[in-house]
C-alpha cells in the first residue's frame, strides 16, 4: 500500500487515548492511528457498519449485532445469493443491516476474500490441534 507523509494535528485527547491503545497492544503510534482512520473511512462509507476485535484480529460487523459480515456472506453464497433467503435466514435483523453488510462486501472484496480464506483453514482437525480442548469426547 502506498503511503505519503502528511503533517495532521491531533486533539490532545484523541492522541491520548490512541497513545492507551499503544501502550495495551504494544504497536506504534502510526500503525494504530492509520487503522483508525481506516476504519473510519470504511464506516463513514457504508453506514451500518463497525469493527471489533477478536480472535483472528479486527473485522467489520453488522452494527447492531455480533455478525461480522464475512459470516453473513458466506450464508449469503451457501444461498446461492438469494435475497429473499438472506433475509428469511436473518430475520431478526433489518433490511438496512443486511444491505449494509452486502454493500461493504462489495465495496472491499478483497478484505472479504481474504477472511474468507482465513476462515476455510479451520477444519476440523486444525482447530483441535490449535485448541484441543474443543475436541469432542469419545463416549
Amino acid at each position: 500500500m502506498a503511503t505519503r507523509l502528511s503533517s495532521l494535528r491531533i486533539p490532545d485527547q484523541t492522541r491520548a487515548a490512541i497513545e492507551q491503545i499503544c501502550r495495551h497492544t504494544g504497536r506504534d503510534f502510526s500503525s494504530v492511528a492509520n487503522e483508525m482512520l481506516a476504519e473510519a473511512v470504511k464506516m463513514r462509507r457504508i453506514p451500518g457498519i463497525v469493527f471489533a476485535d477478536g480472535p483472528a484480529g479486527r473485522r467489520a460487523r453488522v452494527a447492531g449485532t455480533g455478525i461480522d459480515v464475512f459470516e453473513l456472506i458466506t450464508t449469503y453464497r451457501a444461498e446461492h445469493e438469494d435475497w429473499e433467503q438472506l433475509k428469511e435466514t436473518y430475520h431478526w435483523l433489518s433490511e438496512q443491516q443486511l444491505r449494509a453488510a452486502l454493500a461493504y462486501a462489495a465495496a472491499y472484496p478483497g478484505e472479504i476474500e481474504e477472511r474468507l480464506r482465513q476462515e476455510e483453514r479451520w477444519t476440523p482437525e486444525e482447530l483441535w490441534a490449535t485448541y484441543p480442548f474443543t475436541r469432542p469426547r469419545d463416549r
